[in-house]
C-alpha cells in the first residue's frame, strides 16, 4: 500500500468558493503543506491572505508536487476537464479526492479511468455548509477504495468531523445528492407550512418553535428558517442552482437503477423553476422568495 498522507504532505486544493477556501484553511492548519489554484485570481489571493498557503496561478503548477489533489467546484463536467488538464502534471501514485458534488455514474467512470492510469480516486463530498467548513466540522461521505481512504483519511479528517465510508467509488456522491433530495424537501415542506400558517394568523418565529419541539424538526426549521429566511437574510453561502442541480441528479439516479421517486422527480421540477425564475446564484434559501410567488406568471 502506498504511504499514509500526514502532515506536512503537499495537498492542492482546486476550487476557492465559499467551500473549498475555509476547507483549505482548515488543512494548512492541521500542518499540510497546501497550494491552492482558483481560475478567479481574486479568490487566490484571499485564500493566501486569510489562511497563509501558498497559490499557483496554473494548475501544472498546483498539482506537481501535491501527493493529494482535492477538487471543490460546482459539478462533475467541470471536474472531469480539471482532471484530465491536470493529470499530464501528477506524479505516479497521487490521489485524487473529488469533493464536489458530482454525478455519480461519472464519477464512476472518470475514476476507473484515473486508476488504471496509475493514480487514486477517491469521491469524498461533504455536508454542513460554510460555518462547518470554517470550523472543520463537516460530515464527509467517502466512496472508494478502502486502501485509498485509508491514505488519505488525515487530509479528510482536518476537513470533517465525521467521516461515512459510503461503499464504492461514486457512492459518496451518491449520498450527497440523496441527502441534498431530502433536505430540499424538507426545506420546501417547511417553508410551505410557515406560509399556510402565516396566512391563518399563526406567527412564523412561534411556528418554527413548535416544529423544532415536535415531530416536525428538520435540519431547515433547526439552522434556516429563523437565520436566513424570517430574517431575510439569505446568507447560507450554497446556491439554488447547485441545489437544483444535486436534487436533480438524485432523481436521475433513482431513474437510472428503476426505482420509482416520484416526489424526488417533481421536486427536482420545482427547483429547477425556482432555479431559472429567481436566478441560480441566488440563495437556496431563497427558495422562500419563488414559494411566495409560484403560479403568479407576472411575478
Amino acid at each position: 500500500m502506498s504511504d499514509i498522507l500526514k502532515p506536512p504532505a503537499h495537498v492542492a486544493i482546486i476550487g476557492l468558493g465559499n467551500m473549498g477556501r475555509p476547507m483549505g484553511a482548515c488543512l494548512v492548519r492541521a500542518g499540510f503543506a497546501v497550494t491552492g489554484f482558483d481560475v478567479s485570481a481574486d479568490a487566490r489571493t484571499a485564500f493566501a491572505r486569510d489562511s497563509g498557503a501558498s497559490i499557483a496561478d496554473d494548475l501544472a503548477a498546483a498539482v506537481r508536487h501535491a501527493s493529494a489533489v482535492v477538487t471543490m467546484v460546482p459539478d462533475g463536467k467541470i471536474v472531469r476537464t480539471l482532471v484530465e488538464t491536470l493529470q499530464p502534471n501528477l506524479h505516479a501514485g497521487a490521489v485524487i479526492i473529488d469533493m464536489s458534488s458530482s454525478e455519480p455514474m461519472g464519477t464512476r467512470e472518470l475514476g476507473a479511468k484515473m486508476i488504471a492510469a496509475g493514480f487514486e480516486f477517491i469521491d469524498a463530498p461533504v455536508s454542513g455548509g460554510v460555518r462547518r467548513a470554517v470550523d472543520g466540522s463537516l460530515s464527509i461521505m467517502a466512496g472508494g477504495e478502502s486502501a485509498s481512504i485509508d491514505r488519505v483519511e488525515a487530509v479528510l479528517s482536518a476537513m470533517g468531523r465525521t467521516i461515512f465510508r459510503t461503499g464504492p467509488l461514486g457512492s459518496g456522491h451518491a449520498m450527497k445528492a440523496l441527502n441534498n433530495y431530502v433536505s430540499g424537501a424538507g426545506l420546501i415542506a417547511a417553508c410551505e407550512a410557515i406560509n399556510a400558517g402565516a396566512a391563518f394568523g399563526i406567527d412564523a418565529s412561534m411556528m418554527v418553535d413548535v416544529l423544532n419541539a415536535s415531530t416536525g424538526r428538520n435540519n431547515s426549521t433547526e439552522v434556516k428558517m429563523k437565520q436566513f429566511i424570517l430574517s431575510q437574510t439569505w446568507g447560507s453561502g450554497f446556491s439554488i442552482g447547485l441545489m437544483a442541480k444535486d436534487i436533480r441528479t438524485a432523481g436521475d439516479l433513482a431513474e437510472t437503477l428503476g426505482v420509482a421517486a416520484p416526489l424526488a422527480s417533481q421536486c427536482a421540477d420545482l427547483w429547477d423553476e425556482a432555479a431559472a425564475r429567481i436566478g441560480g446564484g441566488c440563495d437556496h434559501t431563497e427558495i422562500q422568495r419563488f414559494l411566495e410567488m409560484y403560479g403568479d406568471n407576472d411575478g
